[in-house]
């Protein structure tokens, strides 16, 4: 379990990027955190990574405190997903999928490549369960399409058998087809390996379909914590008040396809 309690992140300037937010997240939940840009999802999640120490408050990851004592040992604990996807590009599938273990190997095997069998047929294990195929495996990730390079960033995400995965906006710059294939592959993972994932995302009809659990911040505060069933226009308007245009869009009952397309339903 994860609890943050009371925490708070208050900048030099004074901005309160995290406002006296009390949340407890049960082991192997999917967590979504919406919100427009500047509500906290980021610096929600950094807290539990450790790059982002809370001003006030404490963030306890399975009963203990994260403290800067602690810090690296539960980095090992968690795994991200980036946007951005930090993959190397002229690197094979399989090599960067098994660098998701590079924190807990010893410098001179990474140096050399030296992985075991063990490694490689666990990467090749996590590369299916994306549904990327065999002939996949060799090939420079800079070759493939942006929704296969996101799973690969998947596998190499639980690569690392982490308690938690940090998605930040993984499906942002995807169409919606690759989206929900995406984010599908991401619940299934977390699934099999009973891993928690706070994933944050911009479109609320992707998380209808994907969480067990909706967070949505607004200007540090939490707005709303519940099942994405008990999410609301009325709701989402206090959310996004005041943004940009079009920054939120209204809320869909996802279609039976769609649903029935994500692993697990709602739970």
């Amino acid at each position: 379990m994860i609890r943050f309690n009371q925490v708070s992140r208050i900048y030099p300037d004074g901005t309160r990027a995290a406002d006296n937010i009390t949340l407890q997240i049960r082991k192997g939940e999917i967590c979504v955190l919406l919100g427009p840009s500047g509500a906290g999802k980021s610096t929600l999640m950094g807290m539990l990574n450790g790059m982002v120490t809370p001003t006030e408050g404490t963030v306890v990851f399975e009963g203990e405190t994260i403290t800067r004592h602690n810090v690296k040992k539960m980095q090992q604990r968690v795994s991200m997903v980036h946007q951005q996807l930090h993959l190397v590009s002229r690197m094979s599938v399989i090599n960067n999928v098994i660098s998701g273990k590079l924190a807990k190997t010893p410098l001179w095997q990474t140096l050399i490549q030296a992985f075991s069998e063990t490694d490689k047929r666990r990467a090749c294990e996590l590369i299916d369960e994306v549904s990327l195929e065999e002939r996949h495996l060799y090939r420079p990730v800079s070759t493939l399409s942006g929704g296969q390079q996101q799973r690969v960033a998947i596998a190499r995400a639980f690569m690392g058998e982490p308690e938690v995965v940090l998605a930040d906006e993984p499906v942002a710059a995807l169409d919606p087809n690759v989206s929900r294939s995406v984010l599908n592959n991401l619940k299934r993972a977390s699934r099999n390996h009973n891993a928690t994932v706070l994933c944050s995302l911009h479109q609320v009809e992707y998380a209808m379909e994907f969480a067990d659990r909706i967070i949505a911040l607004r200007k540090g505060k939490l707005v709303f914590d519940g099942p994405p069933s008990e999410l609301t226009d009325d709701i989402l308007d206090q959310v996004y008040k005041g943004s940009e245009p079009n920054a939120r869009p209204p809320v869909h009952t996802a279609s039976p396809v769609a649903s029935m397309a994500l692993v697990g339903g709602y739970n």
